[in-house]
């Protein structure tokens, strides 16, 4: 399919009735909006920011939760040429700073609140939410729309998050590839409770809604205990999600509530525990599709099937058309089930991105050989079904020997009293490294670290074994349910480790939000 994001809305708002948008507030308001009210909004989004100068190829920094306007800011950029800039509401001032200089932002539109932090952190013109104009308006002149349609922002846990550039034709490729891999259909609608400034809710959901008329159910942010209720009353087939909001449902959710829905898949990311799988299939009704992707590769090389052949232990099977190569340290291809760093090859800016906004040298390794270097390792076993080892850089060397934290928190994460964990290494003067392993236990549970350590005494070779278990009462996480390893690291040295149990760490966001 051919086209730019524009171009997807605008081509069934000719039905002048079919159904674009649910959004259920905070405070349970719920709004909805056909596909032509939302491509009137574009246009008077788009006006809006032209009085602010923003034309073809300017960038246009949004920072706000899940609210219809920035869909309105997304699709009046792309009325303009405009680039997206979309990032957290949760960024610090310094984030903040970074962002819009690093993007060269020319205008910033905020979420409420959050007028006075961006507009002192970049001194650029802001324009609240409440300055968008609400009645519709006619769509600009039309304007070749090639090339950049947004930067992302990576995490940026080892450097100064990098900004992804993603082009219409990429919005367009992973829309359709979505929406053929699940048989979308105009009659399906996504429940999209991740962050809408990040690639799985752009990516998965909204754009293969595009591809093909769907709606899209829009919660201002994810509630575990909200959840269910959200997945029976606003009527998605589809949802999307991480492991660990999966496993905060199951943990602070009444089973009473799930009731009947109309789920006929829910995307995952990340490990889940066999019994944690089995749990929430069992409550809900609907099959987990784990899939793997990076803001980077665009459309997900790795997906599950919806029908036979779906493992939750693996990441799927590559997509079709999709292109890759596991390769040793020396660049060379490892044979089935051994692992090795997964290249995904495609045309940068089609079917993955061209590369980092500003950064040549950071581009010229992503994209070193022809080939998009994603830094995790993984097998791909004799059938063709790959499995996510671990990211390099979570490789723990003790003694000469490698272990992957992902393998020591599969194991870790089987424990019957263990809700989920984060394993990493820190430095040992005598073994290089040693394991520890962070872990929250399941509600009611009394989580002994001996327990924990004899656990995996049984399951594990002897240096795979953590050396220490921290109990805390909670994982820090980003936006979008990521576990913060780095903090972990920082807060645990050699000598915090000594006769003493670190304070637990304060998540960056409250209650249900991952």
């Amino acid at each position: 399919m051919t086209g730019d994001v524009l171009a997807l809305l605008s081509r069934h708002a000719a039905d002048a009735a079919r159904v674009f948008l649910v959004h259920e507030a905070a405070d349970g308001t719920r709004t909805e909006r056909t596909y032509a009210q939302q491509l009137g909004r574009a246009g008077a989004a788009a006006a809006v920011l032209s009085a602010h100068g923003v034309g073809a190829g300017d960038r246009v920094h949004v920072v706000m939760d899940n609210r219809p306007e920035f869909l309105d800011v997304l699709f009046g950029c792309a009325a303009l040429a405009a680039v997206l800039v979309p990032v957290s509401p949760l960024s610090t001032p310094t984030e903040l700073r970074h962002q819009l200089t690093d993007s060269g932002a020319r205008v910033s539109v905020a979420g409420p609140g959050l007028e006075d932090p961006v507009g002192q952190a970049g001194g650029v013109p802001v324009v609240a939410v409440a300055d968008l104009a609400t009645e519709p308006s006619r769509l600009p002149a039309r304007t070749p729309r090639h090339g950049t349609a947004a930067i992302m922002y990576t995490s940026g846990t080892t450097s100064l998050p990098k900004g992804v550039l993603v082009s219409h034709e990429n919005y367009v490729a992973v829309g359709s590839a979505m929406a053929a891999h699940l048989a979308l259909t105009a009659a399906d609608r996504w429940l999209v409770t991740l962050p809408l400034f990040h690639a799985n809710a752009q990516y998965y959901c909204l754009m293969s809604a595009l591809t093909v008329g769907a709606s899209v159910a829009l919660t201002q942010r994810f509630s575990a205990t909200a959840w269910p209720r959200q997945a029976r009353d606003l009527g998605p087939t589809l949802a999307s999600l991480f492991a660990a909001p999966v496993r905060m449902i199951l943990a602070r959710s009444d089973p009473a509530d799930d009731g009947a829905n109309a789920l006929r898949a829910v995307l995952f990311a990340q490990n889940l525990a066999d019994e944690q799988a089995r749990t929430f299939e069992s409550r809900f009704a609907a099959p987990l599709v784990q899939l793997y992707g990076m803001t980077e590769t665009i459309t997900p090389p790795f997906v599950n099937p919806v029908g036979d052949g779906r493992r939750w232990d693996s990441i799927g099977r590559p997509l079709p058309g999709v292109r890759i190569r596991v390769v040793d340290p020396a660049g060379r291809d490892v044979p089935p089930g051994a692992a090795g760093e997964l290249l995904v090859g495609g045309e940068p800016g089609r079917d993955v991105t061209a590369g980092y906004h500003d950064r040549p040298a950071e581009t010229a390794e992503l994209l070193a050989d022809g080939w998009l270097h994603t830094g995790d390792l993984v097998r791909i076993d004799e059938q063709g079904s790959g499995y996510f080892v671990d990211r390099a850089k979570d490789m723990i060397k003790r003694a000469g020997e490698n272990i992957s934290a992902g393998e020591v928190e599969r194991v870790v994460n089987d424990h019957p009293d263990v809700l989920e964990c984060a394993v990493h290494g820190v430095p040992d003067p005598v073994l290089d490294e040693v394991v520890v392993a962070h872990v929250v236990a399941r509600p009611g549970a009394i989580l002994e670290p001996a327990d924990v350590i004899a656990w995996c005494h049984e399951r594990l070779a002897r240096f795979k074994v953590p050396a220490e278990v921290v109990v805390r009462d909670e994982l820090p996480r980003t936006s979008v349910g990521k576990v913060r390893k780095a903090a972990l690291r920082s807060a645990h040295t050699v000598e915090a480790r000594r006769d003493r149990r670190p304070e637990p760490l304060v998540n960056q966001t409250n209650g249900d939000h991952p």
